[in-house]
């Protein structure tokens, strides 16, 4: 079997995170049944993440009417994000080649004309969270099938994790990480939190691991908190996670969140907003906390709370850790091989 996959963005964030997960798993579970093809932006950070993958080949598209005749002959394609869908429908048209699609954000598709072709065309049109599957299910646009995202198998350094500590003696740490764009990943509400702490609890100290259009502007925001660190972007966010003592994901909108499930992979416990596709995962009080959205006060008690109660922590971080299984790289190729194998039967 030859899957394309098409994922044309311009960076890399969780969609073209998961979208390497995929198919690194999958080269590893199906070395000898499955030959696959990403067809990607030549400057796509993706073909250096996926250098030396087996039995997998890169074709170059900047756009969606791009790169369409320039491989050999493939069985299925597998949509990745909003650009690709619109490319595996056009390869459709011209090819006849079959195509599912992975929906990643929680937003209505807009109800467009060619929107509406793509989608109802596909095969197989998966969401990586109930919202999402809600939504996709309300266009009317044919089954929508529930994939979960996967944790990345971050292999943290336990040295380069400790100098981390050690750069913060004596603090209880939470952690943010994730693109800087606060109409998003709602970054404000964090400062907001910090500033209501910065005196009640001065052993707190938040920091931040990301970059992005609004980093610039945080900063000067915050700049008067002597209880936030901006760390910037970092390729190791292993040691950094793994160093927390807590991780805050204040979203103000969310597809699933698969930061999150790093997060607990690695153990440190959760407090994350009620929104999207992140309560398929943090369920309150069982594996994470969760507080209404754009609510600072509710972030900053459900911080101080995780701070004074260790056996609360230990339970989040168990019954997260017991879950992990619905999520981990072997399960998600699991269902996607399965899924492969439905439709092209």
């Amino acid at each position: 079997m030859h899957i394309t996959h098409v994922n044309l963005a311009r960076g890399f964030r969780g969609g073209e995170r998961q979208t390497e997960l995929l198919i690194k798993t999958l080269a590893e579970r199906s070395s000898n049944e499955i030959t696959q093809t990403l067809v990607c932006r030549s400057d796509s950070p993706m073909r250096q993440h996926l250098q030396g993958v087996a039995q997998l080949n890169f074709q170059s598209a900047n756009h969606q009417l791009a790169g369409h005749f320039h491989f050999g002959k493939t069985h299925l394609v597998h949509a990745h994000d909003a650009k690709g869908v619109h490319w595996a429908y056009l390869h459709y048209r011209l090819t006849g080649t079959p195509y599912l699609i992975t929906r990643r954000v929680d937003s209505p598709v807009k109800r467009k004309w060619f929107n509406q072709q793509s989608y109802s065309h596909a095969s197989a049109r998966v969401a990586l969270s109930q919202v999402i599957k809600r939504l996709l299910e309300d266009n009317q646009w044919g089954d929508v099938t529930l994939v979960p995202s996967a944790y990345a198998r971050l292999a943290p350094s336990s040295d380069a994790t400790q100098r981390f500590r050690d750069g913060f003696a004596n603090k209880f740490l939470v952690g943010h990480a994730g693109a800087v764009v606060d109409r998003h990943k709602g970054q404000r509400v964090l400062l907001q939190a910090a500033r209501k702490l910065e005196q009640q609890a001065p052993d707190i100290q938040f920091i931040l691991l990301g970059d992005g259009k609004d980093a610039e502007a945080l900063k000067n925001e915050s700049s008067s908190l002597s209880n936030v660190s901006w760390l910037g972007f970092k390729n190791n966010i292993a040691d950094y996670l793994a160093g927390l003592d807590v991780f805050a994901f204040p979203s103000r909108n969310e597809g699933l969140g698969s930061v999150v499930l790093d997060v607990m992979q690695l153990g440190v416990p959760v407090i994350a907003t009620d929104v999207g596709g992140i309560p398929d995962i943090v369920k309150h009080e069982q594996t994470g906390l969760l507080i209404p959205s754009g609510d600072a006060d509710a972030l900053a008690n459900g911080i101080l709370r995780l701070r004074q109660e260790v056996p609360l922590r230990q339970r989040l971080v168990k019954g997260a850790t017991e879950r992990l299984d619905h999520y981990s790289p072997q399960s998600m190729a699991a269902s996607y091989w399965h899924l492969y194998q439905t439709i092209l039967s």
